[in-house]
């Protein structure tokens, strides 16, 4: 039976979808498609199920359940059933056509259950119960989606222990495999010099970039990128490049068996076709499409890098950005990583290693379980090694901002920047006797909540003058104090609320941004710049 304490680490949208558990001196990492497939096919509890048994040379798993769960926003015209936000931006719905009625359901309930049953497929190999689990999300996720996430992981009764960026998770499996054998050996760790690490992750819907510098047992990240680029914009591609009308064919009202399973395994055929390549120049595809269309022709390695060239040239973007940001030059990079599901494709390798101007890559670590073992690792109990002091920095991952009327957006903390920390917003009033105000905060694009000032002394337009200062602690909880100026006065303590996303129902109507606007519109506070 596992110590009670123990952490699994999951990575949703890993294919095939593992889960990893530390067991005393090592990682397990464990396969759990099979438990997809039940899931994907038989969904009784929504009241929507294909019955049908897939041969298993035509059963497809939901390997990119990151990307479906992190929409936002209603794009319905890429699955065979409804998906809407009601116009609200924050809860998409989920609706498939059974038996002539829309079943409905929202992502977050559909991550719900699946964590459920995986949650019952892992106690049952560990041969005990299990309550925290250390989940690894995308660099570009946000604190809507992060809240996504604790939300469903509550619904299987599972505590959100640690919830790191998946290139933090490779850097602590690095790092551990770096001061493990000094340790091991007694050896003096603390005489060891900095080591800069670049670690490159790509997997079906995101591209994460990291740049690291570990000395004396401590991990610093000293910068963190990423992008909604990856494997199904590569299959995407290839799909459109040899079926004009893929689009149409993935939109369509689709409601057969037969059709499904031709989708299916369309897509997988594409996907093989894909993988081949890291390993031949030219491969041989045979592939039926659902209208009847047929290709039968080789493929070579050139052609799929001419197609996805602006895939790659995206994902140079982000290196050279994050380096940037890094304020490091390649000749200072010591290893560089690639881990996740694109780790084999020779083009991608190729330009990581171009651009960090190294001839080799780093090997010391599954890059495929990479993610996975350092979330292991994460909630492990007790590390193998008491003198192991692995320490990890802490960053905003997006720019916090303020909304400024008609003057746009107002940075107010920028990305990567180490936290905890805090910043003011300074503002006048924009109404005679104005005695509260309005101010929206974003996280990059998305609304991260709002704040409300009261309290504010009546005065003509402009005198008051307002300070909210915005603070963020080490698990990125956002906390507000204000204080007001008036002329020939101390500044005095004024009563301030911030209602944050992560803190309430991601359904709630009061989020979206436009009715914000409506309600206070003549309270809009409008921050100096």
């Amino acid at each position: 039976s596992p110590p009670s304490e123990i952490a699994i680490g999951i990575d949703i949208g890993t294919s095939p979808c593992c889960v990893s558990v530390w067991n005393g001196s090592h990682v397990l990492v464990w396969d759990i498609n099979e438990m997809m497939e039940r899931l994907c096919i038989n969904s009784n509890d929504h009241g929507f199920s294909t019955e049908a048994a897939l041969p298993d040379e035509n059963v497809d798993t939901m390997s990119n359940m990151k990307s479906f769960f992190s929409m936002i926003f209603g794009e319905g015209t890429n699955f065979p059933f409804l998906m809407h936000t009601v116009d609200i931006k924050v809860r998409p719905f989920v609706a498939p056509f059974v038996k002539k009625l829309w079943k409905s359901t929202t992502a977050v309930e559909i991550l719900g259950k699946f964590m459920m049953e995986l949650k019952s497929l892992v106690e049952t190999r560990l041969k005990g119960p299990i309550s925290n689990v250390v989940f690894t999300v995308p660099v570009s996720f946000s604190q809507l989606q992060i809240n996504r996430i604790h939300r469903a992981c509550a619904m299987a009764d599972l505590k959100v222990t640690k919830l790191m960026p998946q290139p933090t998770a490779v850097a602590l499996w690095y790092v551990y495999h770096q001061v493990q054998p000094l340790a091991s050996s007694h050896q003096d760790m603390d005489n060891e010099s900095e080591k800069v690490a670049l670690i490159f992750n790509m997997d079906a819907g995101y591209c994460d970039v990291a740049v690291i510098a570990t000395e004396k047992r401590k991990i610093r990240i000293k910068a963190l990128t990423g992008s909604t680029i990856g494997g199904e914009d590569l299959l995407g591609n290839m799909m459109f490049y040899h079926f004009h009308d893929s689009e149409n064919i993935f939109t369509r009202d689709v409601r057969s068996e037969t059709d499904i399973i031709s989708m299916a395994s369309l897509r997988c055929g594409m996907q093989d076709l894909i993988t081949d390549l890291s390993s031949e120049e030219s491969v041989r595809v045979d592939l039926n499409s659902v209208d009847g269309m047929e290709i039968h022709r080789y493929v070579t390695r050139k052609e799929f890098e001419d197609v996805n060239k602006e895939v790659f040239e995206k994902c140079e973007s982000l290196i050279i950005k994050c380096m940037k940001d890094a304020k490091i030059k390649a000749e200072n990079i010591n290893d560089v990583i690639i881990v996740g599901g694109c780790c084999n494709i020779p083009k991608v390798q190729n330009l990581v290693k171009e651009i960090c101007k190294v001839s080799e890559l780093y090997t010391g670590i599954d890059p495929l379980h990479a993610v996975l073992s350092g979330a292991a690792f994460a909630g492990a109990p007790k590390h193998p090694s008491d003198s192991l002091d692995l320490f990890t920095s802490q960053f905003t991952l997006f720019t916090v901002r303020v909304q400024s009327g008609s003057h746009g957006f107002v940075p107010i903390i920028p990305r990567n920047t180490s936290v905890p920390t805090w910043r003011d917003i300074v503002f006048r009033t924009i109404q005679d006797n104005q005695t509260q105000a309005l101010i929206l905060v974003y996280e990059g694009d998305d609304i991260l909540g709002h704040i409300v000032a009261h309290g504010i002394p009546e005065a003509p337009r402009g005198v008051p003058k307002v300070k909210i200062s915005i603070a963020i602690d080490h698990t990125n909880r956002f906390t507000v104090n204000g204080s007001v100026e008036m002329p020939g006065s101390e500044p005095s303590a004024i009563s301030v609320h911030g209602i944050w996303m992560a803190e309430t129902n991601d359904g709630h109507v009061g989020w979206c941004d436009e009715l914000l606007i409506r309600t206070y519109g003549h309270t809009f506070g409008y921050p100096l710049q």
